[in-house]
């Protein structure tokens, strides 16, 4: 009736048909499963699933917007019966969405993060965030302290290797190791020190002054022993990102002095 109405009156009409659409603030509990499935993995409450293997298809709440503002302006996805549909959705099974959904739960004690490459992961996961209780946003990670400063896995990837965050006392020099595989980027963001290299086999010792008045990133290359001496008056802190999450089976670390 309403794509008649529209021919007759030379109104431009776009009907769509949309599959499972979800994203921030839907209502759980109600008629979308990820909303449900999101806010009660959130709140700590059960989600039942009795047929795992049964096939979805969802739309994110964004690209339906995004594609209606499209249409308005006369570009539009339309299928052989003339109704219109959302070209990016979204094929999963419950087993699937309710695994991922808890695997974002399970990532604040595993200091994980999931493939973000992968486009459903990365709307599924900005919705979940979007269920959680407000008192509830931040987390405390696991800190190594000694006498020497401290030592703080931040966040894990797949494929992305990990981010950290060291803090050295002053007058403390952490590193002297070298790795075969592992390399490392190292960014002072508080304090100032000084990096040191050297290559194995070598006796040149290569510096680098590094402060946080001046934010530099400094990769660490494979076959070099290197350290950093907090040489301030004050907790020197800096961020490291390895290309790999450490395996104690496997560190790939080697002591030996600069």
């Amino acid at each position: 009736m309403v794509i008649a109405y529209g021919k007759k009156h030379s109104i431009p009409v776009y009907v769509y048909r949309l599959p499972g659409v979800f994203g921030k603030w839907c209502r759980p509990n109600y008629n979308s499963v990820v909303a449900t499935f999101c806010h009660n993995i959130a709140y700590g409450e059960q989600i039942i699933v009795n047929r795992r293997e049964t096939s979805i298809r969802l739309v994110y709440i964004d690209d339906v917007v995004r594609d209606f503002l499209a249409a308005m302006e006369g570009s539009k996805t339309q299928n052989k019966d003339g109704f219109c549909e959302v070209p990016i959705t979204h094929d999963t099974t419950l087993g699937k969405l309710a695994d991922t959904i808890e695997a974002f739960k399970d990532s604040r004690d595993l200091l994980s993060v999931s493939d973000m490459s992968d486009p459903f992961t990365k709307k599924l996961y900005s919705t979940y965030l979007s269920y959680l209780p407000e008192d509830k946003f931040s987390y405390t990670p696991k800190t190594n302290t000694d006498s020497r400063g401290s030592f703080t896995e931040l966040i894990k990837t797949p494929d992305r290797g990990q981010i950290s965050v060291n803090v050295v006392k002053p007058g403390i020099t952490k590193g002297q190791h070298w790795h075969n595989t592992k390399t490392e980027k190292f960014i002072v963001v508080s304090g100032e020190g000084v990096i040191r290299f050297r290559k194995i086999g070598s006796n040149q010792c290569i510096e680098y002054a590094v402060s946080s008045k001046r934010i530099e990133i400094i990769d660490i290359p494979v076959g070099y022993t290197h350290s950093i001496e907090n040489t301030g008056d004050s907790d020197m802190v800096f961020i490291i990102w390895c290309i790999e999450i450490f395996d104690p089976l496997n560190p790939d670390t080697f002591y030996e002095e600069v």
